[in-house]
């Protein structure tokens, strides 16, 4: 059996990485004929959209496809459509260009059969593309094939089907597609500060945006006291991908929607996709780049959602989502969304801390492990972690010295054409380095006991080395958990490797079954390969360092788990 393990490991790691990058983990993209919610008919609808630029720089082709929304709206049998006009308006706000423009709001109704003064959900998306946006080399254009081309034709596909079961609306649907959103959401602004009625009936809303064409929708921000909302989309949504971290990494960003001009007062999920940076906002977003599969999980996550709100009538008290209370939630590929109440997660914390405290008092009391090396161990990863994280970031402003673009200390870049590949090497390389350390002091420690007269103590030695380094590991992430769980409430990217590692090692004194270990190693990275993604996306190249950070703690854990499930030491 010794023999396979390592093509097992092997396998299992490239599995983890085809899973959580969306093999089998997203849904494939619906032809134009299939009965669901279809990718290919959406496509036809950003085929024209996207066909110019429709910037508010672009009045008369902004007004094209203005004119057929409303045709569409139109022919999908909207009760009324209406347009809502706000004149002379001027921005972008402190931007070397100033245009001035009206903005024309589309306004349409799908009300339920038989319902006096229903309740609405809001589809929210905007239908101007991004105005003149400065790069290294020159000034380009967006053609909005995904931002936001794919938030008006999922809201356009999602009615469509919506329609085929309406008579079971207990709830109606209202339609807003938002002008000049890219020059400081100000059609919203314009609509909520002067056409509030509109909003009177609304109980919630769904708001659609793109920050790239490719990878997965994820549900990237929820309105505060979220608790509801989030039991609304654990029940319904089918391939959910979100993390109750970005709504909380996301308030830190200079990035806004028009969901948050409304937000405080209207309950709500904002969606997007995250990448990449160099496709957003510029030219390069263009209906040849656009993903079928992403706006396919868009509406696997959408479309159930939709049903189930516009068919329960519970939901027809416009209050039922205001709460106090925010979830902390996640996904793990394969396994699906976690949401938890604070308290919920709190007890779940403490109970996964105790444990971890217990293996590791027996750990020491069996002679084991100690505490002191542990704690040396503790403070040589957390410097070397310090150090990637300066490294990481010397490497993004090496990226942006090379590509002419401006180098933005933890901040959002454009202009790096290679970003990801650089990210995805550099990380790799240091997994490759991680090994090669780890492997030579391994050796070393057996060569200490290489005189002994015990055939076993090099295999001892081995072993206490593992244990001493993954433990190490273990006890920093253990404090960076409690750290984060008491300042932000939030520490998945520590809490979760802690949790898999701890429970191997558990299961595995108990039952000397390696195998564990080995399961281990897939759900960390089945975590790790999604989270980091998403992470590195949304932060870009500019924040790499925190990305590497991460990533090397997540294989300081691995990479003594893997070698504990190689070897042949049976302690």
């Amino acid at each position: 059996m010794n023999r396979f393990r390592p093509l097992i490991l092997a396998a299992a790691i490239i599995l983890s990485g085809l899973l959580a990058y969306g093999l089998w983990t997203r849904p494939a993209a619906e032809p134009v004929d299939s009965e669901e919610f279809s990718a290919a008919r959406a496509v036809k609808d950003i085929e024209v959209i996207s066909k110019e630029h429709h910037s508010v720089a672009h009045p008369e082709e902004r007004a094209a496809v203005r004119e057929y929304l409303v045709q569409r709206l139109e022919q999908l049998g909207a009760d009324t459509v209406m347009q809502y006009r706000y004149d002379s308006l001027t921005g972008p706000k402190n931007k070397h260009v100033v245009y001035t423009f009206d903005a024309v709001n589309v306004l349409a109704e799908f009300a339920p059969a038989d319902i006096q003064d229903p309740t609405y959900l809001l589809m929210v998306a905007h239908y101007d593309s991004r105005y003149s946006q400065p790069m290294p080399k020159d000034t380009v254009w967006s053609y909005g094939a995904a931002d936001d081309g794919y938030g008006v034709s999922v809201i356009l596909e999602t009615v469509s089907q919506a329609l085929k079961y309406r008579q079971d609306w207990k709830q109606g649907i209202k339609v807003l597609f938002t002008d000049a959103e890219e020059v400081g959401m100000m059609g919203m602004t314009a609509i909520w500060d002067n056409d509030k009625e509109v909003f009177d009936n609304v109980g919630f809303m769904i708001n659609i945006e793109a920050r790239g064409p490719w990878g997965p929708a994820l549900l990237f921000e929820t309105c505060p006291g979220n608790e509801k909302v989030m039991d609304l989309y654990a029940k319904a949504a089918e391939y959910p991908f979100t993390y109750s971290l970005t709504t909380v990494v996301y308030g830190f960003m200079p990035n806004f929607t028009d969901f948050t001009i409304v937000k405080d007062e209207i309950p709500g999920m904002n969606f997007s996709t995250i990448a990449d940076i160099n496709h957003y906002h510029t030219d390069l977003d263009n209906f040849s780049n656009i993903s079928a599969k992403s706006i396919q999980h868009y509406g696997a996550q959408i479309e159930p959602v939709t049903r189930e709100y516009l068919t329960d009538e519970v939901y027809a008290d416009r209050d039922f989502f205001k709460a106090e209370d925010d979830t902390v939630n996640f996904t793990i590929p394969v396994l699906g969304l976690f949401n938890f109440s604070k308290g919920q997660y709190m007890v779940m914390n403490i109970i996964v801390f105790i444990l971890f405290l217990l293996v590791f008092a027996l750990e020491g009391v069996r002679g084991r492990l100690k505490a002191l090396k542990v704690f040396k161990a503790s403070l040589a990863i957390l410097g070397i972690g310090i150090g990637v994280l300066v490294l990481g970031e010397l490497i993004a402003y090496l990226c942006a010295l090379i590509s002419g673009a401006k180098f933005k200390l933890f901040g959002v870049m454009h202009g790096v054409s290679f970003d990801n590949v650089a990210m995805i090497v550099s990380v790799a390389l240091m997994a490759l380095v991680c090994v090669a350390v780890y492997i030579s002091g391994r050796n070393k420690a057996i060569r200490k006991v290489s005189g002994s007269m015990r055939a076993s103590a090099a295999s001892n030695a081995a072993a206490k080395y593992a244990f001493n380094s993954l433990y190490g590991t273990l006890a920093l992430m253990f404090f960076l958990s409690a750290v984060l769980l008491f300042a932000l409430g939030e520490n998945l990217m520590f809490f979760i490797p802690l949790t898999f590692a701890a429970a191997a090692l558990i299961l595995y004194r108990l039952t000397s079954l390696k195998l564990w270990m080995l399961c281990a190693i897939a759900l960390i990275l089945l975590h790790a390969f999604s989270f980091l993604y998403a992470l590195a996306m949304a932060l870009t190249i500019g924040a790499f360092g925190a990305v590497a950070m991460l990533a090397f703690f997540d294989i300081m854990v691995l990479v003594p788990m893997a070698d504990i499930y190689l070897s042949s030491n049976k302690k």
